[in-house]
């Protein structure tokens, strides 16, 4: 069924499609259409992230994906904080210092909505079948909005009262965050003074503290990398589950070269910083994450203030001023086609429910 052929449900399109999985919207150009394409034609459900995007480039990209399969897929929109008034001048030098090894300098430290409107109003316009949101609830008018259009909208929390905000403003699912994903937290509140920005729950304590607090259904999210990972969140009271990490190396994902060869090597550690964006964030430990332990909670301003010089670490191949967003199990993911990937989470998912119910 195509958006806007009338209402898509996440649960009852997993239902149908068997073991309910989900490809996580991942920023920064590794969600490629084609991964999501992939995914969404294997039976799971792929997803496109909106986040740093211009209006036009994820337009494209849903034109591309759209393309590429006749499937639902969805898309992930960043929700804006409020902009914090900081003196920058002392990180912005930390900043230029680590980037002058390339020849690069520091960016503007300033605070931008990331298009978030006209970004609403595109996914709006372009009925698309499944709209997720992070950093934060959407206006209770967007999400009307998006059921007048048929679609389906999922709010990402870490805790109770985010799930409690997210089911009064009338979303269909929450995708609860566990602590050990990887990528930026969902938190709707950065407070400066807790380093993970929040409460930190793992996986299955979120899903059982949520799903005691609001009656809606829970996609599970946050280390997942195998099907015994998918079949424990299902067993737990899941609909589905959400994998990030577990596709970072697939072959369509637009993960750089060089994070693609540290995964590989499966050496690093892996730490919740705002270092590369002032907001917490789980990545693979370098030496700019390490030296910045202290950055301040500023989102986007230390996002723009060091992109040029993560994009001139990414040039010369320099793993140790990259934001290199990975969860605590990186060094289990596998390195194939998503399809293929998919297709073997579905077998292992299978197995381990099943072998759950023989020792019954």
């Amino acid at each position: 069924m195509r958006a806007g052929e009338g209402r898509i449900t996440v649960e009852n399109m997993m239902a149908e499609r068997g073991i309910p999985l989900i490809a996580a919207p991942m920023a920064g150009g590794i969600s490629t259409p084609e991964l999501a394409a992939a995914v969404s034609a294997a039976g799971g459900l792929g997803f496109l992230a909106a986040g740093n995007l211009s209006v036009e480039a994820l337009a494209a990209e849903i034109t591309a994906c759209r393309a590429l399969t006749s499937e639902p897929f969805g898309v992930n929109l960043f929700v804006p904080g409020a902009p914090r008034d900081l003196d920058f001048d002392g990180y912005r030098a930390r900043v230029e210092a680590a980037a002058a090894r390339h020849g690069a300098g520091a960016g503007s430290p300033s605070w931008d909505d990331d298009k978030y409107p006209a970004k609403a109003e595109l996914v709006i316009a372009e009925r698309i079948p499944v709209v997720s949101f992070t950093f934060g609830a959407p206006e209770k008018s967007i999400v009307d909005r998006l059921h007048e259009v048929g679609s389906e909208v999922v709010v990402t929390v870490t805790t109770p009262q985010e799930a409690r905000t997210a089911a009064a403003l009338g979303a269909d699912l929450v995708c609860v965050q566990g602590m050990d994903a990887g990528g930026h937290r969902a938190v709707f509140n950065d407070d400066a003074t807790l380093p993970g920005g929040g409460p930190l729950f793992g996986l299955l304590a979120a899903i059982r503290l949520i799903r005691a607090e609001v009656d809606l259904p829970v996609i599970a999210a946050g280390g997942l990398v195998h099907g015994a990972d998918v079949a424990a969140v299902l067993s737990a009271g899941a609909v589905a589950a959400q994998l990030g990490t577990a596709f970072l190396v697939s072959d369509e994902a637009g993960t750089q070269p060089t994070q693609r060869a540290e995964i590989a090597a499966g050496q690093r550690e892996t730490a919740l910083t705002r270092a590369f964006s002032g907001r917490p964030a789980r990545g693979m430990v370098n030496r700019f994450l390490t030296d910045n332990a202290d950055a301040p909670a500023a989102y986007p301003q230390l996002n723009n203030l060091t992109k040029p010089m993560r994009a001139a670490a990414g040039k010369a191949g320099d793993p140790e001023l990259l934001s290199m967003w990975a969860g605590q199990t990186y060094t289990q993911t596998r390195p194939l086609p998503a399809a293929e990937l998919v297709s073997r989470l579905v077998e292992e998912a299978r197995q381990a429910l099943e072998q759950a119910a023989a020792r019954l």
